[in-house]
């Protein structure tokens, strides 16, 4: 995957122009209507959710190693031990810690609803640091398991006895498909396991199967909602700078590694202003209910157009929720929300479609894990358009990767 070298953009009028932030655009036929402002603001948690009926090689902390791997061991590795090996530097979890708007709703969540951890068992599926395992032995939880694959593990225990909680946190070092708990079952499992496009890296599946061997009947994960949302946006300048450059470079053709760079989805943080159409809720997941084939889906879309425009790219984000709190609580990851480190996954069109307001693009959008490294995850996107200035119908393929 890729990423924006900044995360300033101005976006481009169809004359070629700059065009002010918050402002329409008007084709030369439009005379009879004048411009009209469009105002956005920035949203918080529940002003970003997507409503159902309107129908971004991220390193999580939390993983969930190979027992008595050398870390310098560089024979024999498969893409799962580089995977592992990738959280053993702390510079990965430094930035996760650092993203208040994660770590900061995972703290809230905990600490203002120490009804549901006070004198229960929690299982911490991909623990990391560890900082979740302390939250809930702060909240009074009777004792929490703490599995983490990478040789952070190492750096967990340290931190768990330095803060005094070594009576409450059990740290274990290994995968959660290979490890034995040393109870039968737990009450509660919280994780972190949300990747970029929410499923890259499928911890997810890691999740479920923590909460089918050990989870009590009536136990609760945390988060147990998890939706993913489409949209559309202009991003001329990114594209022509990174993607059409290849079509001539030094007075060389070289559009061969364009067609590679259209394939690698890129992560990375879209300003709302470059919006055009509505956001679409592709798919729902109840953590708590849901198998792990689930997250293998295809979902149709519909986006309708809010302004005349161009249109370069989709642009998919995730939103989590806790529903078990006293009040809903989650966060958003979409461009009206306050930026995380997963950012935004933008999908890149092959063409470029001149949109009219009031016009859609319809198709559907089809995610699986890959053959080889269920890790990765392989896109279809189908989509057709049928407008007043372009018609298009196409089949584009990406990897995440």
């Amino acid at each position: 995957m890729g990423r924006r070298k900044t995360d300033n953009h101005t976006p481009t009028t169809l004359n070629g122009l700059p065009q002010p932030q918050g402002s329409k655009i008007c084709f030369e036929d439009d005379d009879d209507e004048a411009p009209v402002e469009e105002t956005t603001e920035s949203s918080n948690f529940d002003e970003s959710m997507c409503d159902a009926a309107d129908d971004s090689n991220r390193v999580i902390e939390d993983t969930a190693c190979e027992p008595g791997q050398s870390f310098n061991d560089k024979d024999d590795k498969t893409s799962a031990d580089y995977y592992f090996d990738s959280y053993s530097h702390f510079g990965i979890h430094e930035e996760m810690l650092k993203d208040t708007v994660r770590t900061k709703t995972y703290q809230n969540v905990i600490y203002q609803n120490k009804f549901l951890f006070k004198n229960k068992v929690v299982l911490d599926v991909g623990a990391g640091t560890g900082i979740l395992s302390l939250f809930c032995a702060k909240a009074g939880a009777a004792h929490v398991y703490a599995v983490e694959c990478s040789h952070m593990a190492d750096m967990a225990k340290e931190i768990v006895e330095t803060n005094g909680f070594s009576n409450v946190i059990t740290v274990l070092k290994g995968k959660v498909e290979e490890i034995e708990l040393p109870v039968s079952k737990v009450d509660i499992i919280i994780s972190e396991w949300m990747g970029y496009f929410l499923l890259f890296e499928n911890m997810l599946n890691t999740v479920l199967y923590a909460r089918d061997k050990w989870l009590v009947d009536d136990g609760i994960v945390l988060p147990d909602k998890a939706s993913l949302h489409l949209t559309a946006i202009e991003d001329a300048d990114y594209k022509e700078d990174k993607i059409e450059f290849w079509n001539s470079v030094y007075g060389f053709d070289m559009s061969c590694i364009k067609k590679q760079a259209l394939v690698e989805p890129l992560v990375d943080t879209v300003d709302q202003n470059q919006i055009v159409t509505n956001c679409q809720l592709l798919k729902t997941m109840d953590i708590s209910k849901m198998a792990p084939g689930d997250a293998s889906f295809t979902a149709p879309f519909k986006l309708v157009a809010e302004r005349d425009d161009y249109i370069h790219a989709l642009v998919a984000y995730f939103d989590v929720s806790f529903t078990k709190c006293h009040k809903l609580m989650g966060f958003s990851t979409g461009p009206r929300s306050r930026s995380t480190h997963w950012k935004q996954t933008v999908l890149y069109l092959e063409d470029v479609i001149t949109i009219c307001e009031g016009e859609s693009i319809t198709g559907s959008l089809n995610v699986a894990p890959n053959k080889k490294n269920p890790r990765d995850i392989d896109i279809v996107l189908k989509y057709s358009f049928n407008g007043r200035r372009s018609t298009i119908s196409k089949t584009q393929h990406y990897k995440m990767r």
